[in-house]
């Protein structure tokens, strides 16, 4: 029997993304986004929400580009750092002791040390309520060499990134793979 929790933002898993901004004097800023994943193939689109509260915000408006980084395992601390503190407040690189590096793609910055980023340029703003759904065309997707597997697809293994559970608000590793999508479901 299943018990009724109510209206809530539950869903698992829920991705870590680390959106990377620009604010207007040109000062790169990260903060750590839940409220995302991809949301279109043709283009290519990712949607994350942010509250207006948020510093993040007004860069992008300012901006009109983001970048979604995904950290792996190792980043743990500093990704929750980026959730913790204000860009407004204080620089998040020098803190977390990570490295920005200037897209050539978007006017937004990406974190060199993650292994995968989406770089985007802003194509919708939809308000929702609390928060603001930006919605970014995937430019370019970077990934390091080192979490690629065979035939050039990334290696989830190899990258290790980490999943975000928001009702107790604590961070899980990737498990093993329990088989390959669009094959298991042909045993039925």
């Amino acid at each position: 029997m299943k018990k009724s929790l109510g209206a809530k933002t539950i869903v698992y898993p829920t991705p870590v993304f680390i959106v990377g901004t620009y604010d207007k004097a040109g000062k790169p800023n990260a903060m750590n986004v839940a409220w995302g994943g991809l949301c279109c193939s043709n283009p290519p689109s990712v949607a994350i929400s942010l509250r207006k509260a948020t510093y993040t915000y007004g860069n992008i408006v300012e901006r009109k580009a983001f970048t979604v980084n995904i950290p792996s395992e190792n980043y743990v601390k500093e990704a929750d750092h980026f959730g913790i503190a204000s860009g407004s407040k204080e620089d998040k690189f020098s803190a977390t002791k990570l490295t920005s590096v200037k897209s050539d793609m978007v006017d937004a910055p990406y974190i060199k040390e993650f292994p995968l980023v989406l770089e985007c340029k802003l194509t919708h703003t939809v308000e929702i309520g609390l928060h603001t759904q930006f919605i970014g065309e995937i430019v370019d997707v970077k990934v390091e060499e080192s979490v690629l597997g065979e035939g050039g697809i990334i290696d989830i293994e190899k990258m290790r990134p980490f999943l975000y559970a928001p009702e107790i608000r604590a961070y899980y590793g990737i498990g093993k793979c329990l088989g390959k999508a669009f094959s298991l479901g042909k045993q039925i």
